[in-house]
C-alpha cells in the first residue's frame, strides 16, 4: 500500500509537470487559451440617463456636457422648450479598467454630485467564461439652493442624497447589449409627509447597433408602487448615439429635466403623453491623462 501511494504520488507530480511544460509550449506557440474581456457594450459610460455596464478606462478622463431643454409643450412661444436648459458639467476617471470615479455640477438645485462605480464581474469568454458583467454604482448629491425659510432651523444634512445601484447586463452580440438596474434611492429630506425617504426602482437599458458609428439607444426606469406620489411618474428615454473619433455625442428625447439619480428616477414630474418631453444631449470627450505600461 506504501509503495502505491509512493507511485500514485510520483506519477501525480510527473503530470503536473508535463502538463506545465505543455502550456510553456502552447504559450511559446501562441496558442494559450486566455481570458478575453467583453468591451463597448456601449459607446459611453451612460446608456441616457443611468450609467451603463462600460467604465472609463484606465488612465483615462472623460469630460461630460448633459443639456436638456424645456419640455416640446412649451409651444413656440418657448421655441418648443428650446429657450429654456438644464446643464451637468463633469468629470469621470478611470482609475483602473474596473475602478471609476466622477464629480459634477446641475444646475437642476444647483446640485454637486460624486459617484464611484466598480466592475464587480466582468463579461468574458476563453479561459474563464462569464456570461453577465455586474458594476455596483454608489452616489451622492448635495443641493445648494438657498433656504426657503432661513429664520427655522436648517441642517446640512437635509441637502443630501445617495442612490445605491447593482448594473447587471450582458452584451448578446455585437449589435445588441442589454442591462437591468435595481437601485435604491435616499433623501435625507423630501417635501411632503406622502413621500418616501427611499425609493426603490428597476431601471432597464439597451443598445442596438445601427452602424459603425450609430447606435440606438433606450431606458426605462419602474419604481415599485407606492413608492411616488401622483406627481411623479416613471422615466423613459429614447435617443442615438454618435461616435466621432474621441467624441460620442448621444442626442435624445426624455421626460425627465434632471440628470442625476435623485432627479430623474425619484422627481420626474412630466409624461411623453402630454407633450411633457424634453430634447438633450450628451457630449463625451476624453483624455489620455496616464500611458497605459506597455
Amino acid at each position: 500500500m506504501k509503495h502505491q501511494l509512493l507511485l500514485f504520488a510520483f506519477l501525480f507530480f510527473i503530470s503536473i509537470k508535463i502538463s506545465a511544460q505543455a502550456d510553456d509550449l502552447l504559450s511559446l506557440l501562441g496558442n494559450e487559451e486566455v481570458t478575453e474581456y467583453t468591451n463597448a457594450s456601449f459607446k459611453t459610460n451612460r446608456v441616457i440617463n443611468l450609467h451603463s455596464l462600460e467604465s472609463t478606462a484606465a488612465g483615462v478622463l472623460d469630460f461630460k456636457i448633459g443639456h436638456r431643454f424645456g419640455p416640446v409643450n412649451g409651444g413656440a412661444y418657448e421655441l418648443f422648450g428650446l429657450d429654456n436648459a438644464t446643464i451637468r458639467l463633469g468629470f469621470d476617471y478611470g482609475l483602473t479598467d474596473k475602478f471609476t470615479i466622477g464629480i459634477g455640477r446641475s444646475s437642476f438645485e444647483k446640485t454637486y454630485d460624486g459617484f464611484l462605480k466598480y466592475k464587480l464581474i466582468r463579461q468574458s469568454t476563453g479561459k474563464k467564461k462569464m456570461p453577465l458583467t455586474v458594476a455596483l454604482l454608489l452616489t451622492s448629491a448635495v443641493q445648494t439652493l438657498k433656504w426657503q425659510n432661513p429664520d427655522r432651523d436648517n441642517y446640512f444634512s437635509s441637502r443630501l442624497y445617495h442612490t445605491g445601484q447593482l448594473i447587471v447586463g450582458r452584451k448578446f452580440s455585437e449589435a445588441f447589449s442589454l442591462q437591468l438596474c435595481p437601485t435604491i434611492v435616499h433623501r435625507n429630506l423630501v417635501a411632503t409627509n406622502a413621500e418616501k425617504n427611499d425609493v426603490y426602482a428597476l431601471g432597464a437599458g439597451g443598445r442596438i447597433k445601427l452602424t459603425k458609428r450609430l447606435t440606438l439607444n433606450a431606458e426605462y426606469i419602474y419604481v415599485a408602487p407606492n413608492q411616488l406620489v401622483s406627481q411623479f411618474k416613471n422615466s423613459f428615454s429614447v435617443g442615438v448615439d454618435i461616435e466621432t473619433g474621441g467624441h460620442v455625442f448621444q442626442l435624445h428625447l426624455t421626460n425627465s429635466r434632471s440628470m442625476i439619480e435623485k432627479g430623474f428616477i425619484a422627481e420626474t414630474n412630466e409624461s411623453w403623453s402630454n407633450g411633457g418631453i424634453h430634447f438633450g444631449f450628451n457630449v463625451s470627450r476624453v483624455f489620455t491623462v496616464k500611458s497605459r505600461k506597455i
